[in-house]
């Protein structure tokens, strides 16, 4: 499979076709070179700051303590109580976006202090520090690359393979991606199923941030149970990680499962092409930004993910090549919960009813003809 995917006139076509901007193939050059080359280009951007990171905790773990403690004493008098969920959803993710960023070492210069902070705020999240970092960055290195799927990213699978599984296969891998059930489920399986698990053949690191994880949210959980109750502790905290893992699971989605998204064979996979082309800037307004902590620019991220989040965003303002990259809205990022399988032959994302449709529908030919598999994404 050609890694070019269009001519820049045939992509000024697309673009009148769909809201998504695509990003131009990089020119091939030496494996790395490219890549090398924006990270010294971003570099500048790549510098924590203390006095940005301790405000971002300032304004993401110490409000979602604020309110899971107003929730409990509210608990039996409000229906303000369960309302108070849903901002302390929002700063449980801002706190993840923290975490997220203590794992690549971008948050704080210290390496020591990244380690603890991510280690803490692991425990708000259900979720082992050393474990998570490296599932996250074999995900970074292997983001759009069909033979290295399935650590740190979305299961995903081509139009064949799916057509290859037994109807036991295609039922499961329909119910998996169901939006009920990824957003529902997902942040179960995510956040208190996934994370307790040991993988065979782990290394011994892995293993005891796995166990040590687990020994310490047992102890943090058995005692605020004690002290509070299961029901309440369900409520203060439960409900707020759910609705926060829901929101997670979205945004994972839509940063690199949309029409265009770049996915290729190792031989010609490129990293470059998978950061541009591959992961997407999710264009949000300021509210927003502030809700998600910049990860829309998730193109910035995947070029050079030592650029901590608060300076995503002027990493991509300053820097115009990066303005040409798949972009979506809000609208586009909810539509594209429809997309189901990745189509070789057309080299898009595509939901179940356009697979069934066959090539002639996604072809140029069965476009033109108004058989558009885009505008029915009917799954």
């Amino acid at each position: 499979m050609s890694s070019q995917r269009a001519t820049s006139s045939e992509a000024g076509t697309a673009a009148k076709r769909t809201p998504l901007h695509r990003a131009p193939a990089v020119t091939p050059q030496k494996p790395g070179t490219e890549a090398r080359r924006w990270r010294e280009q971003l570099a500048d951007y790549a510098v924590p700051d203390s006095r940005r990171a301790v405000f971002c905790l300032a304004t993401s773990v110490v409000p979602y303590f604020g309110l899971t403690a107003a929730m409990y004493l509210l608990l039996g008098r409000s229906v303000l109580a369960l309302v108070l969920g849903i901002p302390a959803a929002i700063f449980l993710v801002r706190s993840f976006i923290v975490f997220h960023d203590c794992t690549h070492g971008s948050f704080f210069a210290s390496r020591r202090a990244n380690a603890w902070v991510g280690r803490l705020i692991g425990l708000l999240l259900y979720t082992p520090f050393h474990r998570w970092r490296h599932d996250h960055a074999v995900h970074h290195a292997t983001a759009g690359n069909l033979d290295r799927r399935g650590v740190g990213d979305l299961h995903t699978l081509t139009v064949a393979e799916f057509e290859a599984l037994a109807w036991k296969g295609r039922l499961g891998y329909r119910l998996e991606r169901n939006p009920l059930v990824m957003l529902g489920l997902g942040p179960v399986v995510a956040m208190i199923v996934g994370p307790r698990i040991v993988a065979k053949g782990a290394r011994p690191r892995m293993r005891r941030s796995v166990l040590a994880t687990d020994a310490a949210l047992a102890l943090v959980v058995a005692l605020l149970v004690w002290l509070i109750g299961w029901r309440d502790y369900l409520l203060v905290l439960g409900l707020p990680a759910l609705l926060a893992g829901s929101i997670g699971i979205w945004l994972f989605f839509v940063q690199h499962q949309f029409e265009d998204a770049y996915w290729n064979e190792s031989e010609n996979w490129s990293f470059t092409d998978a950061a541009l082309r591959g992961s997407s800037y999710l264009k949000l307004g300021p509210l927003l930004r502030f809700c998600t902590g910049n990860i829309g620019y998730h193109h910035v991220h995947h070029l050079n993910a030592q650029i901590p989040h608060y300076h995503l965003k002027r990493a991509h303002d300053r820097t115009p090549a990066l303005h040409d990259v798949p972009t979506l809205n809000l609208s586009d990022g909810l539509r594209a919960i429809k997309l189901k399988l990745y189509d070789e032959r057309s080299e898009r994302l595509v939901s179940f009813r356009s697979a069934r449709a066959g090539p002639l529908c996604d072809s140029p030919q069965g476009r033109a003809l108004g058989r558009d598999p885009h505008l029915d994404l009917r799954s």
